[in-house]
């Protein structure tokens, strides 16, 4: 099946170096199914229960918080998943983000961002910019992320903006 003979001299005709290859670019890659690291002990928040039948809302429901949002933990979300387009600090100069048309957005500009709703910013997160009518390069996050981990990167996000955000992230 697989030659035996000169393999040694040439490492690709080796079928384990395949499999580790194949292997190291699966975790390269990800899954997505995975949290980032350090947030593997979070308890998982539990599923609201179906709204009964009935007419639609007209407005979306709030997302409901189970614990006050941390920047710290959004801030090493952010660097993970965001500030590759978005850059480290939010000023739109990630390495990929220099490369895009359009430019991502600037979460350091405070007159843009602050006048954004919380709602707003935990929608693009999590269904990305094609669902709220921006880019369809904002991927969307919420097959990655949690609602908490979500909400730890608005909180983040909003400690980014100059001049300052003056309200609060639920």
């Amino acid at each position: 099946m697989f030659e035996t003979r000169g393999a040694s001299r040439n490492p690709w005709k080796r079928p384990v170096v395949w499999i580790a290859l194949i292997a190291l670019l699966a975790l390269a890659c990800g899954s997505g199914d995975a949290p980032p690291p350090g947030d593997g002990d979070a308890a998982e928040v539990p599923k609201a229960a179906p709204a009964p039948p009935g007419p639609e809302p007209t407005s979306p429901e709030p997302v409901a918080q189970a614990r006050t949002p941390d920047a710290v933990k959004g801030d090493a979300i952010y660097q993970t998943y965001c500030a590759s387009c978005h850059g480290a600090r939010g000023a739109g100069d990630g390495p990929v983000g220099k490369t895009l048309d359009p430019k991502p957005v600037k979460h350091d500009d405070g007159v843009y961002m602050n006048a954004l709703t919380n709602d707003y910013l935990f929608q693009v997160i999590e269904e990305g910019g094609a669902a709220v009518g921006k880019s369809p390069l904002m991927a969307p996050w919420g097959g990655s992320l949690s609602e908490e981990q979500i909400w730890d990167v608005i909180a983040f996000v909003r400690s980014l903006a100059t001049p300052p955000f003056d309200g609060s992230v639920p």
